[in-house]
Parts: structure tokens; sequence; C-alpha cells
């Protein structure tokens, strides 16, 4: 056990100190992040012009989740996984983890959790530059329980993120492109993970329909946890669902990696 949990420590200290290297351009994109909030708060402010509430929710409690959840897509968010594993395994890089004594799932999940807790480090800098000018809007629920719950669900939702990566990436075994796919998940995640707008304000069908869906689980449902847009026994049944998603698609990408490495030609390595 312990020797298994060196050799992903090391690959996390490796990845950690690879996205340090990049640490300017995580910095850049996280500064940029405030111009999407500028847009969020002309726009919903708009919205709120001549209602006190929309969806059972004030312009600060809207503006908080919109915080939140850009937080939330640098601390747990898949931002170019898939497209790494895709060209590891094009490569031919793939073969040195296919003789060794190494599980490539828990390899690479070290790295992205290196890699997120740069990107979430660097993403509190702009919120030094936020926060103070929008303080008068911010306002969160002083429940203890979301405290406690807060974080376990991040944890899940990285999981979910890096697992629907990850299968994106082991689709490079039978398809030479997979940015077709990666791109049709990302429009699928912006519309149903919330990141366009929160999902209670969808009609009710559609919202009970997302709750079962993966997407749901990615950002959306930490940042309903935080943010008070979801009560206690909502959450209960939620963490229900994310563990579910998550062993799914531990099994998927289980499958996957069986699979792919059955019809796998190796290029190099």
């Amino acid at each position: 056990m312990f020797p298994s949990f060196a050799k992903y420590r090391q690959s996390f200290l490796i990845g950690l100190q690879s996205n340090l290297v990049y640490r300017m351009n995580f910095a850049v994109r996280g500064f940029f992040s405030l111009f999407h909030l500028a847009v969020v708060f002309i726009l919903w402010g708009a919205a709120y012009s001549h209602n006190e509430s929309i969806g059972g929710f004030s312009f600060g409690q809207t503006l908080t989740y919109f915080l939140v959840m850009l937080v939330m897509q640098f601390f747990v968010g898949a931002f170019n996984e898939d497209y790494q594993i895709s060209e590891e395994i094009r490569s031919g890089l793939i073969n040195q983890f296919i003789l060794k004594p190494i599980n490539y799932f828990s390899y690479r999940f070290s790295i992205f959790l290196a890699a997120r807790l740069v990107t979430g480090a660097l993403i509190l800098i702009p919120l030094l530059v936020a926060v103070p000018l929008l303080k008068d809007y911010l306002t969160l629920p002083t429940e203890a329980w979301r405290f406690l719950l807060l974080a376990p669900a991040m944890m899940l939702s990285a999981l979910i993120q890096f697992s629907i990566a990850y299968c994106f990436g082991m689709l490079t075994f039978w398809f030479l492109e997979i940015q077709g796919f990666v791109i049709l998940s990302m429009a699928i995640e912006s519309l149903l993970g919330g990141q366009m707008f929160p999902l209670d304000l969808l009609p009710t069908w559609i919202f009970n329909a997302a709750k079962f869906l993966p997407f749901y689980y990615q950002t959306y449902f930490p940042t309903a946890i935080l943010t008070g847009r979801i009560e206690f026994a909502a959450a209960i049944q939620g963490f229900g669902i994310q563990l579910l998603w998550v062993l799914l698609l531990l099994a998927v990408n289980q499958l996957l990696w069986t699979r792919g490495l059955r019809r796998h030609t190796a290029v190099g390595g």
C-alpha cells in the first residue's frame, strides 16, 4: 500500500512542478475570468432591475452563485487532461505504463490533482480584486453542514470531471481525433452543469431530469450546496447519485482501457 502511495505521491509532485512552470498562464486566465464576472454582473443586474427576486433568489445570491461557480471550475474542472491522454496514446508514450506496475488512471489523476491545486490557488489572486468590489452584494448561507459537505462534494466532482476527460482520452484508441467529442461534452456541460445560468431556473421537469445526469454533479452540485440553492435532504440524495456516477464512470474507463489496449498498435516509446 505505502509503496503504491509513494509512486503516485511522486507523480503528484512532478505534476505540481510542471504546472508551476505555467503559473503565469493560469494566473492570466484567472484575471480574464473577471471579465466574465463583470458581464454576469451587468446582465443579471439588468434582469433584476425590475425584479427583487428571480426563481426565489436575490441578485446578491445569484451573483454569489456565479462567483462560487467560477472558483469551483478552477478547483475541480478538467482543462486539457483529455488531450494530454490522447497525445500520450497517439505518440506511444502510453507503452511505458503497460508493463510497469503503475495504474495509468491513478497516475493521471494524481497529476490532475496537482494541476487543480495550482489553478485553484491562483484563482484566489483575482478574487482579492473582485471580492472587495462586490462585497456588498455577496451572501452565503451560514449552516455549518454546507461547509462540512463541501469538501467531499468537490472531491467527487473532481473525480467525475477527470473520469469524463479520461474517457474521451481513451477514445483515441479508436478515433484519431477526439476534439468533436470534447467540444460536444463542453457544450452540454455549460448548459446542464449550471455554468450559463443556475439550473433551478429551468422548467421543473428538465431540472429534475438533470439531477440524474453527471453534468449536474461536475460543478453545479458543490456550488449549489455552498450557495444555498439546495437543502440538506436534497444534498444527501445528491451525494448518493454523485457516488453512483463516480463508480459507473470508473467502470467505463476501466473497460475502455482494457479494450483499448487490445487494439493498441505502438508507434513509439
